[in-house]
């Protein structure tokens, strides 16, 4: 039987990640997850219980305790749930619980799986690696627009700082910090609409799988 490849898809908040990996898994017939759900999943079990998501044995239990319907939440999205998943995913303990599920889920089937370190820590031997980014300052003017169809009230300003925030605690965390593994493609979607990211993230992945 032929193994089903993983692509692995990594990259900052906002930078169309989600939307690619989605789009590709689509395309090419692959599960996907959007690993990040995990961690805000675990972060929001920690707020539940009225807990710091920095405070490791909260954290660590809230991530051994996540179910698959945790996932389905509609609160896993925002400024609190973004400052709480990035602090637990700062956490040692969360990152090895969570470790299992992830690699499970891509080596049942294949699959696309987007994050912070899908490429680096979670399959550092995906034939498939994209790291997708884009400016600081496009990355906030996107996500404020998403804001804004929702019909939240946010302050750009406010939002580049959030951003620029969590940016610099997933780089700098000690574990698996957010950085792009040294065999994955950089795509910077800066300037590119979501057809021009699509074409390129396509023709990348096309290219490495032989496809």
């Amino acid at each position: 039987m032929t193994m089903r490849p993983v692509i692995a898809i990594d990259g900052p908040a906002a930078a169309g990640k989600g939307t690619l990996a989605r789009r590709l898994a689509a395309e090419l017939g692959l599960p996907y997850l959007d690993t990040g759900l995990l961690y805000r999943a675990v972060g929001r079990l920690v707020l539940d219980a009225g807990n710091d998501p920095k405070d490791p044995t909260a954290a660590e239990a809230a991530a051994r305790a996540l179910q698959p319907t945790d996932l389905e939440r509609g609160d896993l999205r925002g400024p609190m749930a973004d400052a709480a998943a990035s602090a637990v995913a700062a956490v040692p303990g969360v990152r090895s619980a969570l470790l299992e599920f992830q690699r499970g889920f891509g080596a049942e089937r294949g699959a696309v799986l987007d994050g912070r370190d899908i490429g680096t820590v979670i399959f550092p031997d995906a034939p498939a690696k994209l790291f997708v980014t884009a400016s600081p300052e496009e990355r906030a003017r996107r996500r404020w627009l998403e804001l804004s169809a929702k019909g939240e009230t946010a302050d750009p300003a406010a939002v580049e700082r959030d951003l620029r925030a969590r940016d610099a605690r997933d780089e700098a965390r000690a574990t698996a910090p957010l950085r792009p593994a040294e065999d994955a493609m950089v795509l910077d979607t800066t300037t590119l609409d979501a057809e021009a990211a699509f074409a390129a993230a396509l023709a990348a992945v096309r290219a490495k799988l032989s496809l």
